[in-house]
């Protein structure tokens, strides 16, 4: 698909599925998944493959924040079957990580002391540009970024390795998830395309912490936000550094590039974490941010629920996104000025490459000629739309204008210059 061509999803609230789509659904229905925390404990020490998995790492609450996980994802009663086995994989894999990762550190105690210094750190809402941005700066072969295959298995199970071809099992796996998701849902490339070298968010990496926002987009959850939101975030900032740490130890360098949208409502965290970081923050109309995430998320939908719900998924997210930038609006002073700068998405997306000098020269990095065609390369080779764009339709496919979704952010309008786009 082009890069010009604009696709309307006619069946957004009411899926017309394919053969295929309805084959799946009707035979993981059928499927009784358990999401006890003994079964899925069970399932993740055989998964990690080691004799004898340490899922605490010296911290007993992982078992309190692992039993609010599979219980929200219990309480959603709108999942399909195919969610659930899916919720099942996702909350196994990230323990069986953590147990790798405890086994790391406990061969190689030197892991946690390698530095992390002076990350540079991208923060802003969802579909703001802050993908764009984090893939620009990882072109950069100087820093260290965290590619989607390594941030869903971190850690390589014992006696695994790259196979004769070169290619690392834990890629291969990704690739495979990647094949059958372009297969079933073809149009999320278009809106989000997270191929296995795609860099992704850290928050994937806190998951291993059961401490993330992430299940908040797999599931209906205002459980798992409530009890997420209350947690001691400064040590589940603290778990992230370790885990930064052991992914340095085992592939270099450490001078991290980060990126995820969560940080808006943790700075204080996140500073306190990173003191010397510089961080770029991605502003962009609330209201496009809302009817992009929301249209990625059921399209999505038609594989995870038994059916859209698009008024209660459209409430949930204008709630959710207000939260996001309520929390980051009140701590954005938290951040030194010599330490950040504010991104406007129109000015991004017209000049890209300005904005990416200006936090190099606020970070006191040097853009080099090498560095700078390393960049525009990647730029030539990912033009945005690359994959085709999708249109958006706020009011036909959620039954809201506009106007009634910016009522509800005149404060962030009146603290960021951000630009009306809808």
């Amino acid at each position: 698909m082009s890069g010009s061509t604009i696709v309307r999803i006619e069946d957004l609230v009411a899926p017309q599925l394919t053969p295929d789509q309805r084959s799946v659904l009707d035979y993981m229905s059928s499927r009784d998944t358990d999401l006890s925390p003994q079964t899925v404990l069970a399932m993740a020490a055989k998964a990690s493959g080691l004799a004898e998995p340490d899922f605490e790492g010296g911290d007993p609450s992982i078992h309190e924040r692992v039993g609010a996980y599979l219980a929200a994802v219990e309480a959603d009663s709108g999942l399909t079957g195919l969610a659930r086995v899916v919720q099942q994989g996702r909350a196994v894999r990230n323990l069986a990580s953590r147990a790798l990762l405890n086994d790391l550190v406990r061969r190689n105690p030197e892991t946690t002391d390698i530095e992390i210094p002076a990350p540079l750190s991208v923060v802003g809402l969802p579909r703001s540009g802050t993908t764009h941005l984090v893939n620009l700066l990882a072109a950069d072969p100087r820093r260290r970024a965290l590619p989607y295959w390594e941030s869903q298995e971190p850690f390589p199970k014992p006696g695994e390795g790259p196979g004769p071809d070169g290619v690392d099992p834990r890629f291969a796996r990704r690739q495979a998830e990647y094949d059958a998701e372009k297969a079933f849902v073809p149009l999320t490339q278009n809106m989000h395309d997270r191929f296995p070298a795609a860099i992704e968010e850290e928050c994937e990496l806190m998951d291993l912490d059961f401490s993330s926002y992430t299940l908040e987009w797999h599931i209906r959850s205002p459980q798992w936000r409530d009890y997420y939101l209350g947690l001691n975030h400064d040590a589940h900032y603290a778990h992230l550094k370790t885990i930064l740490q052991a992914l340095t130890f085992l592939r270099g360098p450490n001078t991290w590039v980060l990126k995820s949208p969560m940080h808006f409502e943790h700075l204080g965290p996140l500073i306190k974490t990173f003191p010397d970081a510089t961080i770029a923050f991605t502003h962009r109309d609330p209201v496009a941010v809302i009817q992009s995430a929301i249209t990625m998320l059921a399209y999505g939908d038609r594989m995870r629920r038994t059916s859209i719900e698009p008024v209660q998924l459209r409430d949930y997210w204008i709630d959710r996104i207000e939260r996001l930038l309520r929390a980051g609006v009140r701590d954005r002073e938290l951040v030194p000025k010599d330490q950040s700068i504010d991104v406007l998405f129109h000015e991004f997306m017209t000049n890209d490459m300005a904005v990416v000098e200006q936090f190099y020269e606020r970070a006191g990095l040097e853009l080099d000629r090498g560095t700078r065609n390393h960049l525009t390369n990647y730029l030539a080779a990912n033009p945005r739309g690359k994959h085709g764009q999708v249109s958006y339709d706020l009011q036909g496919d959620f039954g809201i204008s506009p106007a009634e979704v910016r009522e509800r952010f005149g404060f962030y309008f009146d603290r960021f210059a951000v630009k009306p786009e809808i």
